[in-house]
């Protein structure tokens, strides 16, 4: 039996329990968190790796619900552009897509898990295609992910039947995932602007035949909405719920612009509203109604979305920003606690993922899931008065994260990664940006996907 004993830490358990414990101790065994309280555990437990963590914060690990990691290779080639219209998506990304190689893919997809590691993120929910060279990178690192086979249509039969051979070859084969970390979920990336009804309800048929969830892209603009009312007479949230969609987990990234009457219907269904602030502030697009959203009974959480839009995976950087967002929006200082960011970047992309019972807090039974931060660096000081809470979400950042364990494994220790090599990727990464560049969008001969 593996056993890691964690002792002397600031330990936040966040979730049901709610503690904060200082001095506190977290015992491992197996993978599953075995026992955490004040001072040490008595009788003393025999355990293969004790742990001094005197200045430091143990808390559970990150959860990052909405994301594209292959688009890493994109980073900073859509400045300047909304890439939350159509118009500026096909413009820019859907291009550059168009002409990418399948063996660009791993070297994105690893610099991307690396990066989240390294910023205390431990599960994250991915949506593209070329999911045959991003699950390996992702096993490999050690993460725990919800992986979702991206399907874009755009009105084309064609299209719609093979991405629904690929999309049901891709579920079969993750169904039997030896790691128990990674689950296949339905992509559809946006329901009715880029997913036709027919599409829409085979995705439905799949999700049920798999049970599993569907990730998508949702009210940005209100572009769902006005279609819907103009082809069948209600809003699109309504035309979900009368086809029978909202009956499965839903992730929903943005959730810009979802009609307040409809926010006590989703209340009622699984669907999560995933929030990308700085996404949404770089496109130029409003700010979510998160507090309004919040007070109907609307699960939240938070994502990055690509780093095209955003451009990083820090999820620190992310509380700070919807912190203040939020606040800008209301005209109203504190507007959401930072206690309440902790539990969207955690417990609430848990609830979302179907995974609440595993991970998202510190408990006996939990999987070991967690991430220990330095309270040496800036930030932290003067203990007095500025509680851990606020220092999370408005003084610290990732890079104070110092270990990172998933399923009682480390994956990152004194800040040195044990599962992902970033300076290789980040090299292969460099040259597969190159070779993207040289590419012509235009040409005749450009790839399918």
């Amino acid at each position: 039996m593996s056993t890691i004993l964690l002792e002397n830490a600031l330990v936040l358990t966040l979730g049901s329990q709610d503690k904060v414990i200082e001095p506190g101790f977290v015992l491992i065994e197996d993978g599953r968190i075995a026992g955490l309280g004040h001072g040490t555990p008595s009788p003393a437990p025999a355990v293969e790796q004790r742990i001094d963590c005197a200045g430091a914060l143990v808390m559970p690990g990150l959860v990052n619900a909405h994301t594209h990691t292959p688009m890493t290779l994109f980073r900073g080639m859509a400045e300047g552009v909304s890439l939350f219209t159509m118009e500026g998506w096909y413009e820019t990304i859907r291009l550059l897509e168009l002409v990418m190689t399948t063996d660009m893919v791993p070297a994105a997809v690893e610099v991307a898990c690396a990066e989240m590691i390294m910023s205390g993120t431990t599960t994250f929910a991915d949506q593209y295609f070329h999911m045959d060279q991003i699950v390996p990178v992702v096993k490999r690192s050690g993460l725990r992910a919800a992986l979702a086979y991206g399907v874009v249509e755009l009105g084309d039969a064609a299209a719609r039947h093979r991405e629904l051979v690929q999309l049901e070859a891709f579920l079969e084969s993750l169904g039997e995932d030896a790691t128990g970390r990674l689950k296949g979920w339905v992509g559809a990336h946006a329901f009715f602007v880029d997913n036709s009804p027919e599409l829409m309800d085979a995705e439905y048929g799949l999700a049920r035949k798999y049970d599993t969830g569907l990730h998508i892209h949702l009210s940005t603009t209100g572009e769902e909405d006005r279609h819907c009312r103009q082809e069948f007479g209600r809003t699109a949230v309504q035309q979900l719920e009368a086809t029978g969609m909202l009956d499965r987990p839903l992730l929903a990234a943005h959730s810009i612009s979802i009609p307040p009457q409809d926010w006590p219907l989703l209340a009622r269904r699984p669907f999560t509203a995933v929030i990308a602030a700085s996404a949404c502030m770089r496109a130029g697009a409003e700010a979510a109604p998160l507090l309004g959203m919040r007070a109907a009974g609307i699960n939240t959480a938070l994502g990055t979305d690509n780093v095209c839009n955003n451009n990083d995976y820090d999820l620190f950087t992310e509380m700070r920003t919807l912190a203040k967002l939020t606040s800008f929006r209301e005209r109203l200082p504190g507007a959401i606690r930072a206690r309440e960011l902790l539990d969207m970047a955690t417990r609430g992309g848990a609830v979302g993922m179907g995974l609440v019972k595993e991970i998202g807090e510190l408990a006996p039974g939990r999987r070991a899931d967690l991430i220990v931060l330095d309270r040496n660096g800036p930030g932290w000081a003067p203990v007095a008065g500025n509680d851990p809470f606020t220092a999370l979400v408005y003084s610290v950042n990732g890079s104070q994260v110092r270990d990172v364990m998933v399923d009682g494994r480390w994956l990152m220790r004194e800040r040195q990664l044990l599962t992902m090599d970033y300076m290789s990727a980040a090299t292969r990464l460099n040259a597969d940006a190159r070779r993207l560049q040289s590419l012509n969008p235009d040409s005749p001969d450009r790839p399918s996907l």
